[in-house]
């Protein structure tokens, strides 16, 4: 959920001090638990939600929380439920990442978290990131600019081109596009075949550079529509 949290900037000081403010309602949590729900629904196996907080110790703001997971859960009879303290989230996700299939959190959480899940699969070079709305959505790679590395050729473009992949997706999904969908298939399969034949960025520990990589990607979209 990244409306809400501690990232609404309510701060102010006091003598010898600072207060932050956390802000966690009931409808935001229940709006995201549905779309964890509903992604969790949409795979062909796993449909395992895990819900991360901390309401043992933030009782009143992680306890709404688990509360509106809870309630979102009732409607959701075929995804198994799961809660989860954030600290042992957080060995969980190092130990055994295999064991989660949708992990649904607050603001402050997730952005942890997501940074270290982007870790385990090579970092967050190939992390892509949406902000989903009701009606509108924001797709951008997790990691940001990078203006120390610009113009070196060395920046990894796979965070970029697989959040083109997941606009493309959710496009054929919410304006029932079939044509968006197919164009994100074919955008990750051809990012797939990157990375299975080594063709990557000194992050990943290959030898190409930015351009290389972008062109690989390209001539397996163009191949792919050839043989299409």
């Amino acid at each position: 959920e990244n409306t809400e949290d501690l990232y609404k900037g309510m701060e102010f000081e006091i003598d010898g001090g600072a207060v932050a403010l956390r802000l966690i309602t009931r409808r935001a949590s229940e709006r995201i638990a549905e779309r964890a729900f509903g992604l969790a629904e949409s795979r062909k196996k796993g449909r395992k939600v895990v819900a991360v907080h901390k309401a043992n110790v933030l009782r009143k703001s992680d306890g709404v929380f688990a509360s509106a997971c809870r309630k979102v859960w009732r409607g959701h009879p075929g995804v198994n439920f799961s809660e989860m303290y954030v600290d042992a989230a957080a060995m969980a996700l190092i130990r055994s990442p295999e064991s989660f299939d949708v992990i649904v959190t607050t603001n402050l959480f997730g952005d942890i978290l997501s940074d270290e899940a982007a870790q385990l699969v090579g970092g967050i070079g190939l992390a892509p990131s949406a902000n989903l709305g009701d009606k509108f959505a924001l797709f951008e790679p997790v990691h940001g600019s990078a203006p120390d590395i610009a113009n070196r050729g060395i920046a990894n473009p796979i965070a970029m081109l697989l959040s083109v992949s997941m606009m493309l997706e959710w496009l054929g999904e919410s304006r029932r596009d079939p044509v968006c969908g197919k164009a994100a298939s074919s955008l990750r399969t051809a990012v797939n075949a990157a990375l299975e034949r080594g063709v990557s960025t000194p992050d990943l520990g290959g030898k190409n550079k930015s351009a290389e990589v972008a062109g690989f990607i390209a001539r397996q979209i163009h191949d792919g529509r050839k043989k299409g």
